[in-house]
Formats: structure tokens, sequence, C-alpha cells
């Protein structure tokens, strides 16, 4: 229901003729409501008092708008034009901009086609690869750029989503969840945050909790001009958007995760970690998984149980029930395990990697790429291209001693590990395979085996990617001596699915 304050602007919103005449849409969430009319869209703040937000005096509405424009302008700029005060004239009448003193504020925003929010691509079946990759450099940038707030974020800003988690889900239940259902997952939620709280810490204390998005699910990702745009970021609380940065990627994998789209959140995952090195920040991903599941399952069955019985409420219960599963599931991750796969340039292997990824792990396995690594240690973007410096022998061996360590500490931490490498040499291969020894883990090793005209052509074909192979150096990598290689071989001239296939049936997946 609107508030009796905000009537006359309301009603000034959706008369066409505020608007020269022109169709008014009106969508109402829980904290506002857009009037979408021509090329534009106005976003009005409900006068509403929450637990976690006060929009109900003008003073607030107004000062969260001009929050709303600022945070949202690093990400969208396009699309946020401005605030617009809804002002009382001379004569009685509601004005846009007008002299009088405002009665309201709107956020201005461009409006776009909406079948290009990216919940709707999903639906569609148009998410494709070269989006997802478009949206996970949209976010690493976004994150690059965020200001680093260390007063938020670590283990007490993750209690209190714990604390608020439990309380709200408690209150929808019996009628709609399970109250040991609940407890359960509180229990467990808490013993991980006890596990994870020195790396919280030392997280939040290396400037790895920053000002995000902190809403960051399909439906607030659009296509402007064909570029992955982020929109609708969180202004209204400090405590929900000032968060550990893979807290803000878990909501984004983990709403990729429910809509049956865990190769798209895999490669979301292991693309952000090529482009920023946070693998050590990947063994909070369960926990961070969880929370944003939990949350999703709170908001459903909060909704349901203020609703009518009906067919609506069923369905919102039932998909609340999902989530509070799906919740508990993500702190209960299979048994880590390690894989290396080797083999020259264009033979597939960081293909086969990124296949097998999704099949080992929720949102998969993490995959570490001798590229990506070496890019790292030499501080440079993944797409730029080394000279020969960055191929000395003292600058691969210390590419490798890093894959090796990385691969050994995400396994310690319980997370299974994909190594993607040439794996040339004798010994690279024996030290690979001595880090999943040293854990009393289980290993296998892929080499993998192509024609070299065709990887040659691969090669030629690849679309940019963090790889700085080139048919030169193929022709370098065909004259290595690489000794006895006992991993299991794969013919990868075959398709791909024949490659995966191979690989699946090896490992017994």
């Amino acid at each position: 229901m609107d508030a009796p304050s905000q009537l006359a602007a309301i009603g000034f919103l959706a008369d066409p003729a505020s608007h020269g005449g022109g169709t008014v849409e009106r969508i109402d969430t829980h904290i506002s409501t857009l009037f979408l009319v021509g090329e534009r869209v106005f976003k009005l703040k409900k006068a509403v008092r929450l637990p976690f937000l006060d929009f109900s005096t003008l003073a607030a509405r107004h000062a969260a708008c001009e929050a709303e424009l600022t945070i949202n302008r690093r990400t969208a700029p396009d699309l946020y034009l401005g605030i617009v005060a809804i002002t009382r004239e001379a004569d009685g009448r509601l004005a846009f901009d007008g002299a009088g003193p405002a009665e309201e504020w709107v956020v201005a925003m461009r409006r776009f086609d909406q079948s290009t929010l990216f919940d709707r691509l999903s639906d569609a079946g148009k998410l494709d690869t070269d989006r997802i990759d478009g949206l996970t450099d949209a976010v690493a940038a976004c994150h690059a750029a965020a200001p680093i707030r260390p007063d938020k974020g670590g283990r007490a800003g993750i209690a209190r989503v714990i604390d608020s988690n439990r309380a709200a889900l408690l209150s929808a239940s019996p009628a709609i969840l399970d109250p040991a259902e609940i407890e359960a997952l509180d229990g467990a939620t808490r013993n991980t945050l006890e596990r994870l709280s020195p790396l919280l810490e030392a997280r939040r204390e290396s400037g790895r909790v920053r000002a995000c998005h902190g809403d960051l699910h399909l439906g607030n990702i659009c296509l402007v001009e064909n570029r992955p745009t982020l929109f609708d970021a969180i202004e209204f609380s400090d405590d929900y958007s000032c968060i550990d940065l893979l807290y803000d990627l878990a909501f984004l994998l983990m709403d990729l995760d429910h809509r049956g789209q865990r190769g798209l959140a895999c490669r979301v995952m292991n693309r952000y970690l090529d482009r920023t090195g946070d693998y050590d920040g990947a063994t909070a991903l369960p926990l961070f998984l969880s929370l944003r599941a939990a949350v999703r399952a709170l908001v459903l069955a909060t909704t349901a149980a203020a609703a009518e019985a009906g067919p609506a409420r069923d369905r919102q219960g039932a998909e609340a029930r999902t989530y509070l599963s799906a919740a508990r599931a993500y702190l209960a991750p299979p048994p880590p395990r390690l894989i290396a796969v080797g083999g020259l340039s264009g033979s597939g292997k960081s293909r086969l990697g990124r296949d097998l990824a999704p099949l080992l792990g929720v949102p998969g396995a993490v995959v570490v790429r001798s590229d990506a690594v070496r890019k790292q240690l030499l501080g440079v973007p993944p797409d730029h291209r080394l000279g020969p410096e960055g191929y000395e022998e003292s600058v691969t061996d210390r590419t490798y001693r890093a894959v090796e360590e990385t691969c050994a500490r995400l396994l310690a931490a319980g997370l299974p590990v994909i190594a993607d490498a040439v794996f040339a040499k004798p010994e690279q291969r024996a030290a690979i395979e001595a880090v999943a020894k040293a854990a009393a883990l289980p290993f296998a090793g892929f080499w993998l085996e192509v024609a070299p005209e065709i990887a040659a052509a691969r090669i030629v074909d690849r679309r940019p990617d963090v790889s700085d192979a080139t048919p030169e150096v193929l022709k370098r990598q065909l004259t290595y001596s690489t000794g006895p290689i006992d991993w299991t071989r794969i013919d990868s001239g075959q398709d791909k699915p024949a490659t995966l296939a191979a690989a699946r049936a090896s490992l017994g997946l």
C-alpha cells in the first residue's frame, strides 16, 4: 500500500499527462516503485521503515537517491541520469524540478530492453560464454576499483549475516520452513565461521573487504550497447554492501547454480580467479554460497508466510525449502582431489580443465592455470602479451612452484583442484604429483596428444585468452624431450565431447 505522504507524487508520476501523454508502466518492489515511460524510468523510494533500512522521511529518501546515483554510476553511468525533484508549484500543481519546494525525490534512469536482463537471458537459453566472460570481467573491474572498507566485513560482518538469517528464517517457520532444518543450518554455518575466522579477518585487513555491489544476482545485470552492465547496487546499508569481494561474487555464482547453470558458475569463478589471483579466498566460497542461499530462502519464506493460501504461496514456499537445502549442501562439499592436465599448446588442456571442473565440486574445482599464474607473478593483466623475458627459465620455474604451492593450499582447505600447465618436463609432473601425495589425496594426471597441424590450427583460431601461445611456440615445444609419461594419455584430436568423455571414464565420473 502506498504511504499517504506519497500519494500525490505517485499520482503525478503515474499520470501520462505528466510525461507528455506517454504510456506509463508501474512496477513495485518491497522498497521502490518504478514508473516506465518512453525512454525513461523514474524510481521512487517507498516511505517505509524496515529492519535493514529507513526511508520514512523525505530527507532520508533524498539521501538514498543521491547515494544510489553515486554508487551505480561506477558501473552503469549510461543508465543513471540524475536526481529529479517532484516540486509543489505556486498554483498547487506538481512539476518535475520546478521552482517550488520538493515534495518527493526520484532517480531518473535511461530505460533499457528488459529482455537483456541476465535472468531473462538465462531463462531463454541465451546466456552464452561470451556474455558470461564479459560479465566476469565487469565484476572484476568493479571490485578492483571499489573503495576499501576495513571497518566492515571480516568475522563480525559474517556473524551479523548469520544472526540475521537465523532470526528471519525462524520467523517464517513452521508455516513454511522446518525449524529443525533452520537450526541445523545455523549450527553448521557457525562451525564453518569459527574455522574460517582467521582467513576472513586476514582478508579484511588486506583490503579484500570493499564497497561492493551487494546484490549481484542475474536480475541486476543487463546489456547496455551489448556490454554486461551491473546496476541497482545496494545504497541503503554499508553492512550489506561493504563486504568481502568473494561474498559479493558468491551471489552471482549461487544464482547461476540455482538456475541449473553450474558450468557457467564455475566458469565465472575460475575466470575471476585468473584475473585476480584471489585463490586463497576460494576457501571461503562454500560459506559465502551457503549464506547467499539462506538469504534467498528467507526472502521467499517471508513472502510466502505473508501471502494468502494458494498456488503462488505454495510455489514460494517450495522454492524457499529448495534454497534452504542448498544452503546446507554448500557447507558439505565433495572431498578434495587433484587433477593435472598437461600437453603441448593447442592440445586442448585448458578446455578439458574447464569442462571437468564443474563435475568435481560446487560450483566446481578451482582451475590453477600456469598461464594466469605467470602473469600474476609478473604483475600484468591476463590479456597482456608477454615478451621472451616472461618465458625465461627462471620465470617458468617460479611459475610452476607457484602453481604447486597454490594447489597445496587449496587442497589443504578442502577444495578440489585442477592444475593446468604444459608439464613437459618429468620433474614438473613429479612435483605436481607430490603435492597430492603430501596431502594424502587422490591424484590423476592426463596427457593430451594431438597432431601438430591440428594444434597449430587451434592456436590460430583461438579467441583472446590468457595464453600467449603461438604456432612458433608450439614448434619449440615439439622439440622438447618429455621423457616417459605415465599419466593417462588422451587423443584430443577427436571432438571435444569425446575428449571429455575419455577423461570422465578414467575418473569414474
